[in-house]
């Protein structure tokens, strides 16, 4: 049996013309690097934004070329549009909704006038109303553990919640959340959920072997981040938390401008060197016109688990002076305990695990900032989509 490369893929996608027929879509350069992981194969083809609709045929159609080969078990293929520098956008479109799966419905998204830049033309997802994304300057900081006991303490105040773990090179979800297995895939290849705690979860985590070494290329993050976002059976959710990647590159940029964002929650420590680093996540957000909801000072301050006593360890009150300094929100003060670390690696959260305990009370006061943020944005006109 011929064995699954990617040489064998890059061969039977030569047999998909192009779009004006004058060539396939390797010749023409279309294809993105192929990337084939657990027997599934990952690419994308890339074409003009203003042909996405017409073009879906194409992608379809390579698709199936692809699954139809030897030991393939499934196929992630996605049209991208990478505008070159310099070139006119496409006229703006009315905005589309993503096609509905049978899962919820698509919404509004009315924030006053309609901003300029590429805001204007990104589609919501069907069923989710808010889509908040948790980020920070750099690693190591405690973004995804911040992300989940924040998701959990968003459903413990009554909201219907998922959460997606964007960090396609490092995901933590699995772990954090004490979740194992493969999410199944239904009809129209859309993949369902995984849930724990009440709450929906999507991760590459799921479906690559922890300790996989992930070697991609912008393209194909971008392609697995809009699978993960646009093709997963949501259903109908109050807000979705997406744990974004550490740092403000390709990941991070593919999300603020392909996804209707209306802000960002940055997570930082409390010393100067993280504090620069958040600057640069808030930069960013700023110049792709996302509003941020807010700053939340993890690991503030340390108490000790013998005494009680509160130790500044990282100094204290830096992003909090930051928040005041620059404008935004300052959403609340999280302590370097031994039960969030140890409640986290068990995926078993603190907000879950110690319900009526201190720190759960703080991650869900900073929920209950974050919503009432997210509410006066949308200005509940219609729901609002957040994102980082």
């Amino acid at each position: 049996m011929t064995e699954l490369s990617r040489d064998l893929v890059v061969e039977a996608l030569k047999g998909i013309r192009g779009p004006d027929l004058d060539g396939n879509i390797i010749d023409l350069g279309m294809v993105s690097d192929v990337f084939i992981s657990d027997a599934k194969v990952y690419f994308s083809i890339n074409v003009p934004a203003e042909r996405a609709q017409e073009l879906e045929p194409l992608r379809q159609a390579a698709e199936r070329t692809v699954k139809a080969l030897p030991g393939v078990k499934g196929a992630v293929v996605s049209l991208t549009a990478e505008r070159k520098q310099g070139s006119a956008p496409p006229p703006p479109r009315p905005q589309a909704a993503a096609p509905a799966h049978g899962h919820g419905h698509a919404h509004a998204h009315n924030h006053g006038p309609a901003p300029s830049g590429p805001q204007r033309t990104k589609a919501g997802v069907p069923g989710i109303d808010a889509i908040i994304a948790v980020a920070s300057g750099k690693g190591g900081v405690g973004k995804s553990t911040t992300a989940v006991n924040l998701a959990l303490a968003l459903k413990a105040n009554g909201l219907r919640v998922g959460i997606l773990d964007a960090d396609v090179y490092g995901p933590s979800m699995p772990r954090l959340l004490g979740i194992s297995g493969k999410p199944q895939q239904i009809e129209n290849r859309i993949i369902v959920p995984m849930e724990n705690y009440g709450i929906k979860v999507m991760s590459m985590g799921f479906l690559v072997d922890e300790g996989t070494a992930m070697i991609w290329r912008g393209p194909m993050v971008q392609s697995a981040l809009m699978q993960m976002l646009r093709e997963v059976a949501w259903g109908d959710l109050d807000v979705l938390v997406v744990d974004m990647p550490p740092g403000t590159g390709d990941a991070q940029l593919t999300m603020a401008q392909q996804v209707p964002l209306s802000g960002a929650v940055i997570v930082s420590t409390p010393q100067d060197l993280a504090l620069i680093d958040a600057r640069k996540g808030l930069n960013m957000f700023n110049k792709v016109e996302v509003p941020v909801l807010g700053i939340v000072e993890n690991m503030s301050y340390f108490i000790a688990p013998d005494t009680g006593n509160r130790y500044d360890i990282f100094g204290h009150g830096g992003a909090k002076t930051e928040a005041e300094t620059i404008g935004v929100p300052f959403l609340g003060e999280v302590p370097l305990t031994i039960s969030i670390r140890e409640t986290s690696d068990a995926g078993t959260p603190v907000v879950v695990s110690e319900p009526d305990g201190p720190q759960a009370k703080i991650y869900r006061d900073i929920a209950t900032k974050v919503w009432e943020q997210v509410k006066a944005r949308s200005g509940r006109v219609a729901p609002s989509i957040v994102f980082e």
